[in-house]
Parts: C-alpha cells; structure tokens; sequence
C-alpha cells in the first residue's frame, strides 16, 4: 500500500509516494515491514525459519502444505503464515510444543506416499549438512548414494522438523517413471503435490502443461491425456524442474551425471561458452527483435562479435538442449546476424578508466592479443601491440581465407579495438622480452600464435611447389601471387587442410584432393567446413598417407599407402595403420601439408617451453616462468579456436590488471536488458520446429573469387530461430528457496517403517 504526499515547491505540484510500514512481534522480537507482506515474509525478512514445502518466493501462495502454520494471538485456530497479512501490532509464535506436533502430523501424511529413498539412506548421517545442491545437481556423497541423484528441498525440510512413528499405512503408490521426454524426467512418486510446477508452467510461464489429473487418492501432476511434454507444448525451459521441491521433476542431465556442473545442466550454452558469453540472454533478445541489445551482450564479453559469427567452433551449440530435440539453435549464425547490424548504441554504456601510468607491451595481433589490449587499455593501462606482419589480425588475418572471414569485418573490430587506445606498430617482430622491459614497459603478454607449418617427414618434401598449408594461407592473405597449377593435394584432415584446399580451387586449381589419414568420422575439421569443400567439388581421399615425393617432367609424383584403422591411440581414435603392398602414385602441380603448425618462439625470450615448442604458462593466471610476463592463446594451447584465444586474452587481462594494481574486473554491463519475460506464452509446434538455414552464394559464383560464401540470415529467420530457443537461462532467473537451518539427527528421527518394502 502507498500513501501519497502531496509537497508544493515554486507554484508546482509533485507527488510523492512512499510504502506505508507496519510493526509486528514474532517470536518475542519487533519486525518493521512494508505493508501487504505475508507473515511468512515477514519472518523470513527477520531471519526468522518457518518451514514449508508449497511456498515459493515467485509464486502465489495457498498454504497446500500446511507447515508453515503459526500462532497469532486473536485469531482462531492455526493459519497458514504464507497466507494470511501481517497487520499492525500483530503477535506471532512460529515454535510451540503444539506447532512442531502438528508440523510433523502434516509432514507425515507427505511421506505416507513418498518413497523416501533419500530420508533412509545409509549415508546420510555421514554427510555435511551444509554441502547442499539447491537446483538439483548433485554435488556430495549423500546425494550420489540416493537413488535420486539429488539432495532434496523436502529432505531438509524432514530434518528440520524431525519424523517420529508413523500412525497411517505406509502406501507407496510404486507409480511409473516417466521417461518418454528428452531432457525432462517425471516421477510421480516423489510428487507431493505442492502444485509449484502448475503454478509457474502455468500462472509464471504462461504455458500451461501441467495441470492437476484425477481426484482424491489418485490425483497427480501431469499433462492432459497423459501426453509426453514433447506432445503437450512444453518449451522445455526447465522452470518447472527448477521449482520442484523433491525431484518429482528432474533434468535427465543432472540424473544420470550427478556430479556435472549446474549451469552445465541449467544453461550449458553458456557454461560452453569459453569467453562466458551469456547465450541464452541475447538469442532470447534476437527472438524479441532487440538487436542492439543483443550485441551489447556478446560485446560484453568479446571484442570480436563478428569474426565470431562466421568462424567460431560454436562449442555452445553442441551442448545446446534445444539439440535433443531435434537441432541446436544457430547461435553463430545470430552471433553474424546482431554483428552486422550493430550501430553502435552499446558504446554509451562502455567507460575507459583513467590513466594508470602504467605501459603494457603485448607480442602478437591476433584475437588473444588483441583481446588482452583491448581490456586493458580500457582499464587505464597504455598498450603497445607488436605485430611481425604487414597487417593485424593474427591467423584471423593470415590463416582464414577471405571468403570464411571479408577483411572488411576484421578491420572495423580491430578499428574499435584502435579506438580505445591500443597502439599496434606492424613489421615488428620481436626477438627479446629484455627489450621490451628495457623500453618502461611494466608487463609483457606474448601471444605470437603458432604460425610455422610442420614438416611431412617424408622424402622430398623440399621439393619445388610442396609448401606448408599455414604458409600458403598467409601468402594468399597477404596479397601475394601464388600459381598452383591445374592439380593439387592437401595433405591432412583439419581446418586448415579444407582451407587450403578451397582456397587452391580458387586461385584456378581444376581438381583438388584431400588426403586423409583417418575417415571422414575422424576428421578434426568442422563437419560444416568439410561439407562446403564436398559442395565446391574438392575429392576426399580417405585412408591414404604420404610417403614420399619425386619431381618428374616439372610435376610433383606422391606415393602413397593405404591405411586401416587398427586400435585407438593417445587422441582417442583409432590409430591409422599401412596396408602392406598397397603403394600408389599421383601426379600434381601443387602439394600442400597440412598436418600441424608450432609457435615460433626465439631462445632469446629466456621462457620454459612444452612439446610442440609452446610456452609453459600457469593454467589461471597464465603467467609464465618470467615475472611480469604471461602467454595465452595458440602460442601456449598449440593450434586452438579464435575462442579459446579470446577467453585466453580476457584471463590474462584481468590477471595483468592486479598485477599492475587494478582490481582485475574487466566486465562492464553495455546494456539495461538482462532479463527475460517471464512469461512465454505456449508456442504451436514448438518441438518440431527447424533449424534456420544459412543462405550462402551459389557454387558457380564462387570460382576465381574470395567473395564471402554465407550471406547472413535475414531478419524474419534471425526472430523465429531465436523464438525457437528453449529459454533455459530463465532458470537463473527464478528466486532460490529458503532452506531450513541444520540441526542435530537423532537416530530414531528415521523409522524403519518409511523404508520401501523391497
């Protein structure tokens, strides 16, 4: 309730509101609280437990439970604290001898029906009390001991008020498990019919999926007909497991791994995310229509949106939960579609910190070095990027072709990077960190990426027109001629292989093979990638290694064997093996290796190095064996993702920052949306709905040219796919219940007469 103040101030009227307050006692102590809360609210916000099982803080209370009954003083009977108002000079008992008996009558008629596995197990007076799992991912010995895999909302709550002998026939209903929908397990004998998940499908959500089937003894939660969730509209948003006190409703994720990560199983687009993108928020806001706001989200974490949405991994779409029911939501593909329309708007929220004073010298342009200045020139500190080429970029520039990645994209994210403050002096290699430190320079970040192609290791690979496939990338995106004649082979199974492979076909090649070790189900390279060369006519010849090269008549003659696959090696897969006697040759005019690269790093820059020559570098601060200087990216993984250098990049940002004496927080919040509606709404055919499809140049005009191939969603396929997300992230939304305080278990709290008969 408010009150209105009217006040006049120079001949104008403004009104002023404010919330009325009330006083009440409870237990003894005088509680001030704004007009209209419950007494259960009111007790909470004391500090006060009155225990429930019915009550959530985000929806409408009606006291199915009846714990969390009270004493107060004029009124009649017990009232359910979670229904009734607090009101001015009211008195309250929550823990009279008579409550507490009358708490466990209640509790017992709950449990007359529940299995009560977790309330029996063996362990469970071995276990910390303390060490819970709120969202039903296990995280202790108790709660992988339980057959539910989970340490319940009810469990504590049976600990709490305690059990005693039980006056009513034990009568488990042993009813079935419902396992027929992906990601979502129902098990309606640990449901008590709280009626929390009806409540938020269908008051909160807007869906209306559960509702409550049958009458009396035979009433359960369920969906009209008994249909599967797939079959009955469910959106698979997770709410409803997420307000479920016992487990009745449970990720199949966190069942059957108990020990996985929560925000793995609650949101695991974003916990694969390895720069921590928010993923589920900005899909959500591109089904909204909110572009802008979208791509302030991604540009909270990352620099390079638009690089991103044409070359990421996209680990996040491979543990997408929307993929388990039919296929992931195109979240690199949205990435794209925000980047290139991003006008800018986010940069009203984006502050530069004062000058520290202090100068950071960072070795390498590529997206870990770039990254790394880019956050700490905002944090103040004054950054000097050395780049060995003639452009910036690192492999974003120099190992993925134009028609993957326009320079154009590359150049304006590199401008923003620019105008921040970070200077990037180019045709610099550096051959020395005491250089560096010699020049005032406070810190050192090296990040010179792993750009020098491994050998073959074959006879003749030193021959005319054999070249490393990292070489012939940068050569080609340098702006250097190259001739590789009428027919080329690539040697290697990567992305870098199907790169240069492509990139052969489109400087004039007629035919182009690749020769791969393994089978195409071995292949690093991403199945997109593989599929677009196979579209362009580029022959995958499997099962086939090098042996040596000959020149004959100007052209190159390749043995090779066949191979098989014999028993699996240190990577996993099976490890290729020579077919004795099955030698063949072929003649080309090119041969490109693609089989690795390595970092270059100079003996000079005095570093503990690893196999492949990468520097040695700690895993959470990525600081090396040299104070004040730390390495990410490929130079310390070995050949990664242009993800996994930017989140590389950002660690070691924010660890430089301490170093130099910040605070080490590089993020910041470039837009005011960071919620979803809670409200969803049921959506037709919500489960069969398909995949938006990227549209890309027809094969016949991509020949002799590096015009970019995938020509961006449009608009009205950007919403519908982001309306085809599941919203998993508006769990994290929902408020976190209120467990009761730990108490000492006595033994005779757990009768033997709750045990399941076998």
């Amino acid at each position: 309730m408010e009150a209105a103040i009217y006040r006049k101030r120079s001949g104008d009227s403004f009104l002023m509101t404010m919330t009325e307050k009330i006083k009440l006692t409870i237990d003894g102590a005088e509680v001030e609280v704004d007009m209209g809360k419950t007494v259960l609210e009111a007790a909470r916000q004391a500090g006060i437990y009155i225990p429930t099982l019915c009550y959530h803080p985000d929806l409408q209370p009606y006291g199915a439970c009846r714990l969390c009954i009270v004493e107060i003083d004029n009124i009649r009977g017990f009232p359910t604290s979670c229904t009734t108002p607090a009101t001015e000079g009211m008195v309250v008992r929550t823990s009279t001898p008579q409550l507490q008996e009358l708490r466990r009558d209640f509790l017992q008629l709950i449990l007359t029906e529940h299995p009560n596995a977790c309330l029996t197990c063996d362990r469970r007076e071995r276990c910390d009390p303390n060490d819970v799992c709120l969202r039903h991912v296990a995280v202790t010995e108790r709660c992988v001991s339980c057959p539910n895999n989970k340490q319940c909302e009810l469990q504590h709550v049976v600990d709490y008020i305690g059990i005693g002998e039980i006056p009513l026939p034990y009568a488990y209903k042993d009813l079935p498990v419902d396992d027929r929908s992906p990601l979502i397990e129902r098990d309606y004998n640990l449901c008590i019919l709280c009626g929390r998940c009806v409540q938020m499908c269908q008051d909160v959500r807007g869906i209306g999926v559960y509702s409550f089937i049958n009458r009396g003894f035979d009433t359960v939660v369920g969906t009209a007909f008994d249909r599967p969730l797939q079959e009955a509209g469910c959106r698979f948003c997770g709410a409803c497991v997420e307000v479920c006190p016992t487990g009745a409703l449970m990720d199949k994720a966190a069942k059957y791994d108990p020990c996985k990560d929560r925000e793995s199983v609650v949101v695991p687009c974003h916990y694969a995310c390895p720069a921590g993108i928010d993923v589920s928020l900005y899909v959500y806001l591109i089904g909204e229509g909110k572009y802008q706001e979208a791509i302030a989200i991604i540009r909270e974490k990352v620099p390079f949106p638009g690089v991103l949405g044409r070359v990421c991994i996209h680990p996040c779409e491979e543990s997408c939960r929307r993929g388990e029911l039919n296929e992931p939501i195109a979240i690199k593909f949205l990435k794209r579609f925000v980047a290139d329309r991003d006008t800018g708007e986010w940069q009203q929220f984006s502050r530069i910190m004062p000058p520290t004073g202090k100068k950071v010298a960072i070795v390498g342009s590529g997206p870990a070095g770039l990254t790394t200045g880019y956050y700490l020139a905002k944090a103040g500190h004054g950054v000097t990027v050395y780049e060995q080429f003639a452009q910036a970029g690192g492999m974003m520039r120099v190992g993925i072709p134009d028609y993957r990645l326009p320079p154009d994209t590359l150049n304006a994210e590199i401008d923003e990077i620019k105008r921040v403050g970070v200077d990037i002096k180019l045709n610099t290699r550096i051959e020395s960190i005491d250089w560096l430190f010699e020049q005032g320079y406070d810190a050192v970040f090296l990040a010179p990426g792993a750009h020098l192609g491994m050998k073959l290791g074959i006879e003749g690979e030193d021959s005319p027109g054999v070249i490393d496939g990292a070489t012939f990338l940068r050569r080609v995106s340098l702006g250097e001629k190259i001739e590789v004649g009428d027919k080329v082979a690539v040697v290697g199974g990567g992305n870098v292989a199907i790169d240069g492979a492509r990139t052969a076909l489109r400087l004039g090649a007629s035919e182009v093979n690749i020769l791969y070790r393994r089978t195409r189900a071995e292949m690093p390279a991403s199945p997109e990638e593989v599929e677009a060369a196979l579209d362009e006519g580029i022959e995958m010849v499997f099962l086939t290694a090098p042996v040596s090269i000959d020149m004959h008549n100007g052209r190159l003659s390749l043995t090779c064997n066949r191979m098989e696959l014999g028993e699996p090696d240190a990577s996993g897969r099976r490890r290729p093996v020579p077919v004795k006697g099955s030698e063949f040759t072929t003649e080309y005019s090119t041969i490109i290796g693609a089989i690795g690269q390595r970092p270059d790093i100079p003996e000079e820059f005095k570093l503990k190095t690893g196999r492949g020559n990468v520097i040695q570098a700690q895993t959470d601060t990525l600081a090396t064996s040299r104070k004040g200087v730390w390495a990410g990216g490929d130079a310390v993984t070995g050949p990664d993702s242009v993800i996994r250098a930017i989140a590389a990049g950002r660690k070691a940002a924010s660890s430089i920052d301490k170093y130099l004496g910040g605070s080490g927080i590089i993020d910041e919040e470039l837009t005011q949306e960071r919620k979803f509606d809670m409200c969803a709404g049921m959506v037709e055919d919500f489960f069969d709905k398909t995949r938006a499809r990227m549209p890309e140049l027809p094969v016949a005009k991509r020949q002799g040219n590096f015009t970019e191939v995938e020509l961006g969603l449009d608009e009205s396929s950007a919403v519908a796919e982001g309306k085809r997300c599941c919203q998993c992230g508006v769990r994290l939304q929902i408020s976190p219940v209120t467990l009761p305080p730990a108490v000492a278990k006595q033994p005779d709290q757990v009768p033997e007469e709750l045990t399941p008969s076998a």
